[in-house]
């Protein structure tokens, strides 16, 4: 996947979990990567820990700023745009809706409104949320184009960030002319190396068991289709190759999600986790009366990212969890040092699973 090597390439949000790792793969890919984020969302960061500001160009900026957004863009001119900066938590919308909406929707509207203003050629690849979906926990998948809905803030402002990209689209950028082609990437609950967002099962239980404590689990029978961070960002990456060659996907959304036999109840995540720490401990809080509405069961369809991009994912379950658990194990034995070198080392060793496996997207044509 090399043909990301020297263009110039902006993330949004790349301060966060997944824009680290993506900034990551970017620059081993040889890309220059511009990131523009309003902060570093939680102490520790994968960010801080990988030493990323001294790796890519950094712009603290709030995306909702429209004027700073569009000078940034104009300035760098970028080939490529992945946006990922949001509020990304359930939870947190429940506290802060309108900045969630805000940040979500209109911060999308901002981007947008930025690279219209661009005269050279882009691609972008808007990232959302499974969570778009009109979720009534039904045991198949969600498809493209199933309802999009949701109870939640979070769910709401996702779905308002939808709407204005399908309007941008339909308004601006439906001309095969046009300079400017977008396509929207979704995907799930991720882990990985170097999450600490508040109120996430695995974050939580690696800090609690790092210091010998443990972790009280609110829902342990929710079931999750679980996937390392590199599987959707292994999607965003061929879903925007596949978009400088391809007009047609232009105003498209795909599915980035494990396999469909790949869902996992939390108890089931923490007890493979147990398999790569000793002495876990956790206490069962589900009796505890809910505050706030969380799904229960949520998955997605992905055979139109297979048939449109040649992606299917690549890890197992338990490899997921393998890969997950011994990033933070390293970081915690060697937090003086930066988790950089042992990052791309998780990523080359991803690659090479895919490889090995023959699966398309990591095939260089």
């Amino acid at each position: 996947m090399n043909f990301l090597k020297n263009k110039t390439v902006l993330v949004t949000g790349h301060t966060g979990f997944k824009g680290s790792w993506l900034s990551t793969w970017l620059v081993s890919m040889g890309a220059r990567v511009i990131g523009l984020s309003i902060d570093i969302p939680s102490i520790p960061s994968n960010f801080q820990a990988s030493k990323l500001q001294e790796i890519i160009e950094d712009h603290r900026v709030d995306i909702c700023d429209f004027e700073k957004v569009s000078s940034i863009v104009q300035e760098t001119q970028p080939d490529f745009v992945f946006h990922l900066a949001a509020q990304a938590l359930v939870l947190t919308s429940y506290l802060s809706p309108l900045k969630t909406i805000e940040t979500n929707a209109l911060g999308t509207a901002s981007i947008l409104e930025a690279v219209r203003k661009l005269t050279k050629r882009v691609n972008i690849v808007m990232i959302t949320s499974d969570k778009v979906y009109d979720n009534v926990e039904w045991t198949w998948g969600y498809r493209e184009n199933d309802k999009l809905g949701g109870r939640d803030p979070y769910s709401a402002s996702k779905g308002m960030a939808e709407l204005a990209i399908n309007t941008y689209v339909h308004s601006f950028f439906n001309k095969k002319d046009s300079n400017v082609r977008i396509a929207v990437g979704r995907a799930g609950n991720v882990i990985g190396g170097g999450d600490w967002a508040a109120n996430r099962i695995v974050p939580d239980c690696m800090e609690a068991w790092s210091n010998e404590g443990e972790v009280d689990i609110r829902n342990p029978f929710a079931t999750r289709p679980w996937q390392h961070v590199l599987e959707p960002l292994s999607g965003y990456i061929s879903l925007a190759k596949n978009l400088e060659k391809n007009f047609n996907i232009s105003g498209e959304a795909y599915n980035f999600g494990p396999l469909a036999t790949q869902n996992h109840s939390v108890s089931e995540l923490i007890e493979e986790m147990g398999k790569y720490w000793e002495n876990i401990r956790w206490n069962n809080t589900s009796g505890h009366k809910e505050k706030v509405h969380e799904a229960g069961l949520l998955k997605l369809n992905c055979d139109k990212a297979l048939h449109d991009l040649n992606w299917m994912p690549t890890l197992r379950f338990e490899e997921t969890v393998k890969m997950t658990v011994e990033w933070y194990k390293e970081y915690y034995l060697n937090q003086k040092f930066s988790m950089y070198d042992f990052t791309i080392n998780q990523i080359k060793d991803y690659q090479a699973i895919a490889n090995v496996r023959n699966i398309s997207w990591a095939k260089d044509d």
